[in-house]
């Protein structure tokens, strides 16, 4: 009776005493991140040349918001422990289903190269990284129709791209 008491009572609570006893940093969101306590996000500039005027303006503070919600890090302008920075570098609307000698479906693809520097630790460095998503429109809508109403078209190619970043940056999936 006394040896089954020590063995379950009394050796787990010695052996957390004596265990190590480090922080240990746990998280519901999966982020890892580390010491990092700001981040640094650069103007995404429009390499592409194409898309509406304020869709780097629209990529910068949606990623900067996403971050903001979605970790404890404080977005900063100057020296910061996370340095995020990139370029949209293609823009494209391309005909997808062909039927009956004219295109049924477009597409609508969105590309980023982006590079992230943790400065506390160097092997999560990212570089010239591609970031790319998609969306289908019917044929009969023109590229200046979808992007009228770029909140409810581009948005969701924009935010799974930066749902990609983030989770490529600091959730390391």
């Amino acid at each position: 009776m006394l040896k089954r008491f020590f063995i379950y009572l009394i050796f787990p609570f010695v052996a957390f005493i004596f265990s190590d006893c480090r922080k240990v940093n746990y998280s519901f969101t999966g982020i890892n991140i580390g010491d990092a306590k700001t981040i640094l996000i650069s103007n995404l500039f429009n390499n592409s040349g194409q898309g509406p005027s304020n869709l780097s303006q629209n990529f910068t503070e949606s990623l900067k918001d996403y971050y903001q919600k979605n970790s404890p890090l404080k977005i900063v302008s100057g020296e910061s422990d996370l340095i995020l920075e990139g370029a949209i570098t293609s823009y494209t609307y391309s005909p997808m289903a062909i039927g009956a000698n004219q295109a049924q479906q477009n597409r609508l693809t969105i590309t980023l190269v982006i590079t992230f520097v943790n400065t506390k630790n160097d092997e999560q460095n990212l570089k010239n990284v591609t970031f790319s998503f998609y969306r289908d429109f019917d044929a009969n809508r023109s590229l200046s129709e979808i992007e009228s109403s770029a909140d409810s078209n581009l948005k969701p190619i924009i935010d799974q791209i930066i749902f990609d970043i983030f989770n490529k940056t600091v959730a390391n999936w």
